[in-house]
C-alpha cells in the first residue's frame, strides 16, 4: 500500500471508533404522546443481543421484540430504531394509556416510560 492509501485506511478507522458509543443507552421513544406509532432508539458501546419488551402499567407484557444479535452501534434513525405499531402480540391496538419499555442488551438493561394517546 502506498502512503495515501494507509493515510485513508487510518482514517477510516479512527472514523468508525468515534462513531461506536462509549456506553450502552436506552433513549426516550418519538413521538411520545404517540399514536398509531413510535420508534424507540437505542446506542450499543458492543456486540450485544438484544430484546425489547413492551408493558403494560399493571407488569403484564404487551408485545417482545426479539431484535437479534446487534453490532455495536447508534440505533437513533427511524431506519434503525425499534419499532412499535401500539399493537399487541395478537395484532390488536392497545388501548391508550401509560406503557413501558424495556431494553436488555447483554448485560444491560433500562425502563423507559411512554404515553398512548388516541
Amino acid at each position: 500500500m502506498d502512503t495515501k492509501a494507509q493515510r485513508g485506511t487510518l482514517f477510516l478507522h479512527q472514523l468508525l471508533v468515534a462513531l461506536i458509543p462509549k456506553e450502552t443507552a436506552l433513549l426516550p421513544n418519538y413521538p411520545n404522546p404517540f399514536n398509531p406509532e413510535t420508534w424507540i432508539p437505542y446506542q450499543l458501546a458492543k456486540d450485544a443481543e438484544v430484546t425489547l419488551t413492551i408493558y403494560a402499567i399493571d407488569g403484564y407484557i404487551v408485545r417482545r421484540f426479539a431484535l437479534g444479535h446487534q453490532p455495536a452501534g447508534l440505533y437513533e434513525s427511524r431506519s434503525r430504531a425499534a419499532y412499535w405499531d401500539g399493537r399487541n402480540e395478537f395484532g390488536e391496538p392497545v388501548a391508550s394509556g401509560v406503557y413501558f419499555y424495556t431494553l436488555t442488551a447483554g448485560d444491560f438493561a433500562a425502563t423507559r416510560r411512554m404515553l398512548i394517546l388516541k
